[in-house]
């Protein structure tokens, strides 16, 4: 096992040379507010070259988010596709996809799906891969297929059903290349093939090896650069993360694996390296990491944050996540507070010879006053896969 040292660090983030003086670099939330059919905004923050978040504004993105629902459904998602440089945000209640310019941070417009496609129950995810937006319903169980068009427009294709293999309904959902793969937050997972555009299923549904004891379900995922290894993040009693090897193109039986003692894993993300999954504890007080060898897909015990600002008594849940910078370890971790009004907590993170450090920012939590049950945020540029 790998060891971790607690040690106080700078926040530092090499923005400048990763991104262009003049790039665009932002944090973005989708703030889910509810109520009576009001505006839906999403808050935009800048990163400042020493990883510091600014609020800078909000752009109204459709009516009535959904407070609280599955932690790992991705309500806000980012594109940066040759001049197609976009964020896509849901509108539960309507079930519409909103497409903001990140050039001019206006609105370019809303597309929706099936008259049942809707997500006031537990949300409505989001994934992409450059071509197509698939968005999953939680009121239907439907994933619905959305065309990219130039300035982030979107056009609907269809819809697909489907439900797991307990008859859960879709909680998270991830795309890579030509892979879709969805969980069902009741054990069970499945892949889909995506070359037609509507997902198909690979007929590979499955409960995984983490969930046969009943206390452990994955919820989010992540996949590798190189569409190797699908990666679980649990929700669950500990920390546990399960990884499938999908070279066939399939889900295979996955292998289980526990982290650092602490609270559920309902939210990972890969570092842009592929050095480290970063893992919110969902249930718990802090962030962790894990080390992970991409060739075998491997995971060895890492690090983990101190406890976080306002733990209780501030916010109740930490989120979804989001990386600092585009290269190496991603520079820094960003987690979503869910709390009323919630906020944005800044993790700082070095890492080294298998060792690795993390702990909180002076300058955090970093409030974000027009949500009150964050649970989704994006950074832009996006990591690049």
């Amino acid at each position: 096992m790998k060891v971790c040292r607690s040690i106080a660090l700078a926040f530092i983030f090499l923005i400048t040379s990763a991104f262009g003086a003049n790039a665009p670099h932002y944090l973005v939330t989708n703030d889910d507010l509810t109520g009576n059919f009001i505006q839906n905004t999403m808050t935009v923050y800048t990163i400042g070259a020493n990883g510091q978040l600014t609020l800078s504004t909000q752009v109204d993105v459709g009516v009535t988010g959904a407070t609280g629902g599955y932690f790992a459904s991705n309500r806000v998602i980012a594109l940066n596709s040759g001049s197609n440089q976009c964020i896509f945000a849901s509108d539960a209640a309507t079930g519409e996809v909103a497409g903001v310019n990140v050039n001019t941070l206006t609105l370019a417009g809303h597309a929706k799906g099936s008259s049942d496609d809707t997500g006031l129950s537990n949300g409505v995810g989001l994934a992409l891969n450059g071509q197509y937006l698939y968005a999953s319903y939680s009121d239907s169980s439907n994933i619905g297929t959305f065309q990219v068009q130039s300035n982030c427009g979107l056009s609907f294709v269809g819809d697909i059903t489907t439900t797991g293999l307990q008859g859960g309904i879709v909680d998270g959902m991830a795309v890579h290349g030509n892979i879709l793969i969805a969980t069902y937050g009741d054990g069970s997972i499945e892949s889909f093939n995506l070359s037609s555009g509507v997902p198909v299923s690979n007929g590979d549904k499955q409960n995984s090896t983490g969930s046969k004891g009943g206390s452990s379900y994955p919820s989010g995922i992540d996949i590798t650069q190189d569409g190797h290894f699908a990666i679980f993040g649990d929700t669950s009693t500990a920390t546990l993360i399960e990884v499938s090897d999908i070279s066939s193109g399939k889900l295979t039986p996955t292998i289980a694996y526990r982290a650092l003692a602490s609270i559920n894993s309902s939210n990972i993300m890969l570092s842009p390296d592929e050095s480290m999954l970063y893992i919110s504890n969902t249930q718990g007080d802090a962030v962790s990491a894990a080390f992970f060898d991409k060739t075998t897909g491997k995971l060895t015990r890492g690090c983990k944050s101190n406890l976080l600002k306002g733990y209780s008594t501030n916010w109740s849940y930490l989120a979804g996540l989001a990386l600092a910078g585009t290269s190496g370890n991603g520079g820094g971790v960003y987690a979503a507070e869910f709390g009323s009004p919630s906020g944005i907590a800044e993790v700082q993170v070095t890492s080294a010879n298998g060792v690795c450090s993390m702990s909180e920012a002076s300058t955090s939590p970093v409030a974000d006053p027009n949500s009150f049950g964050l649970l989704s945020i994006a950074t832009f540029p996006p990591r690049a896969f």
